[in-house]
């Protein structure tokens, strides 16, 4: 029963979110021509000219949600989501240019990406649709969808990204590194082995 209370209470929270998150605002149309003259100039080197980073160490921004990239982008600027190197490479940049970003990136097409370990997949597509029950871990398709495409501006999307880099942030959120409401407490429960399931199984989801 605890475990349903607590799961009921963190949906809540996440469709509370998610319904703030998908009211209208005030904000200008983005200027897809100036979201690409970003895209191309500032952030190719490390995410590719398309969003499609050619290295795990920088996430794929290709198919991801405009609004979630704006509002990364704005809390690596006041540094409520703290790295030297983006907190730099966000100072320029208006709120419209990081909308006209993410705008840009959203409508690029993801590469596909094949998951490598088949024992893991098959781990973490029960971890992704189910949880796990025992230790009152939800399943990550609540919140990121049954094909990882995320709700937009509050979750990623996490089909295709890299698994190492999924990994170093859900290691980051369990450890406190990265404290988040939603996550921290979901990761904090899972073994490494685990963690690399769900990882592997959401690089090879389209």
């Amino acid at each position: 029963m605890r475990f349903f209370a607590g799961f009921a209470g963190l949906m809540a929270s996440v469709y509370a979110c998610a319904a703030i998150a998908a009211a209208p605002g005030d904000a200008p149309k983005p200027d897809l021509e100036r979201g690409k003259q970003l895209a191309t100039t500032v952030c190719a080197a490390c995410h590719g000219a398309d969003g499609n980073s050619p290295t795990p160490a920088n996430p794929v921004l290709a198919g991801q949600h405009g609004g979630y990239i704006a509002n990364q982008l704005a809390a690596f600027k006041s540094g409520a989501r703290p790295s030297p190197i983006m907190q730099g490479m966000a100072a320029p940049l208006t709120p419209e240019d990081m909308r006209s970003v993410g705008a840009f990136y959203e409508q690029q097409k993801a590469g596909e990406r094949v998951a490598r370990d088949a024992a893991l997949v098959k781990r973490g597509e029960r971890i992704w649709r189910a949880g796990i029950r025992a230790i009152g871990v939800p399943a990550c398709a609540g919140c990121h969808g049954a094909a990882g495409h995320g709700i937009p501006a509050q979750y990623p999307r996490l089909a295709g990204q890299h698994s190492e880099l999924t990994l170093g942030w859900l290691k980051a959120y369990a450890s406190g590194a990265r404290p988040n409401p939603v996550m921290s407490p979901i990761a904090s429960k899972l073994n490494e082995n685990d963690m690399r399931a769900v990882t592997e199984y959401a690089s090879g989801l389209r």
